[in-house]
């Protein structure tokens, strides 16, 4: 069992939530150049969009946090 103060939470990557592929001075990952090769990824999708976490953080943590989250562990992509 976990103890007591283990906290519970979403965890999130970069490439699948963030977007803004183009803003503030991100450069193109490696799953940018594997996404844009044709048959790679099913119905061409990318992730230059995503969930636009980029635009929305505000809201989506705030929406955990009325879920009752106590704790989220995301990351920021390393071509930003």
């Amino acid at each position: 069992p976990f103890p007591e103060t283990f906290l519970w939470g979403p965890a999130t990557a970069a490439y699948q939530i963030e977007g803004a592929a183009n803003k503030e001075g991100r450069s193109p990952s490696i799953w940018d150049t594997f996404c844009s090769m044709p048959g790679k990824i099913q119905n061409g999708d990318t992730g230059s969009y995503a969930c636009d976490h980029y635009h929305r953080f505000a809201e989506d943590v705030r929406l955990m946090k009325d879920c009752g989250l106590r704790a989220y562990c995301f990351s920021i992509s390393w071509s930003r």
